[in-house]
Parts: C-alpha cells; sequence; structure tokens
C-alpha cells in the first residue's frame, strides 16, 4: 500500500498508513480518494466518509498527527492536540476510534477552521 496525500483547504501534508487496524486501513484504501467539508473540535477536524467498519484496536487517547476512522460517526477524524474531552492536554477522541494513519506534521493545521475541505488519497 502506499503512503497517503492530504491536502486541508490549499496545504498538502503526507501521511503515512500505520499497523494499528489492518482491516479499516483495508477498507478505507478501497475508497480512496476520499474528501469532505470538515467540521472542527477542539484540535481535531473530522468528516462523514462512505465507509462503515467496526471497532479494530480502537481507544479515544491518539498521538499527536493520528488519522483515525470512527466507527460511531463513520467519519474521519484528524487529530493534532486537545479536544473538549482532553486529560492532560492529550488528542482525545469522543469515544473510541480505529487509528489507520499518521501525518507527518501537524503545525499547518493549528490555524485552520471548521468548514476546510478534506481530500485523502494515495501517494
Amino acid at each position: 500500500m502506499s503512503d497517503l496525500r492530504v491536502r486541508v483547504g490549499d496545504r498538502e501534508l503526507p501521511a503515512t498508513w500505520t499497523d494499528d487496524a489492518p482491516e479499516t486501513v483495508e477498507a478505507i484504501d478501497d475508497e480512496l480518494p476520499l474528501s469532505g467539508d470538515a467540521t472542527r473540535w477542539g484540535d481535531e477536524l473530522y468528516f462523514d466518509v462512505p465507509v462503515d467498519v467496526p471497532a479494530e484496536n480502537a481507544r479515544e487517547a491518539v498521538p499527536v498527527g493520528a488519522i483515525a476512522y470512527w466507527p460511531r460517526g463513520n467519519a474521519l477524524c484528524l487529530f493534532w492536540g486537545p479536544t473538549p474531552v482532553s486529560t492532560d492536554g492529550e488528542p482525545r477522541a469522543v469515544s473510541p476510534v480505529n487509528v489507520v494513519a499518521s501525518l507527518d506534521d501537524v503545525s499547518l493545521l493549528r490555524s485552520l477552521d471548521g468548514g476546510v475541505r478534506v481530500v485523502i488519497d494515495r501517494e
């Protein structure tokens, strides 16, 4: 599987698949490219995707730069800092997510608002 290209607004962000949720990665890869107008929730952007897979090694606390699939909302989420449910400043989802990829650099995300277009595709 190739690496990912994530476009947020007019910014390109390289990303890499992780091994945390291989079945979820496969389901998402089968649907690429994926895009949507993202909602911002703290330091997280998320958007709906036409993927429906169950929880797979799901967790609420995720690393900075995580791209995760949210099974309860059928959405992809990009995390770069604390959300309204975070403790100790770590990125935290509202309910467990499947981590599928990692962004190499999240610095460009800090200045974004909700409504920005996100496109995820193969490199």
